[in-house]
């Protein structure tokens, strides 16, 4: 089915109307959290990754 190009370009300006969009504030303390998630979540899997990596040494007997 093909619609009017013009139509479609209404119905989209239409529908965009009703989205709330969020203030500066909303999206400055929204990406500050998810800065801080990133770091978090990157220094979790840093000190994982040693903890395996010393684990792994230490029952195979490497680096001695």
């Amino acid at each position: 089915m093909v619609k009017n190009p013009f139509h479609f370009i209404a119905e989209v300006r239409q529908e965009v109307s009703k989205v709330t969009w969020p203030t500066w504030k909303e999206v400055w303390i929204t990406t500050i959290m998810v800065l801080i998630m990133v770091a978090l979540t990157s220094i979790f899997f840093l000190l994982a990754d040693m903890v395996i990596s010393w684990v792994i040494q230490f029952v195979l007997g490497f680096g001695q």
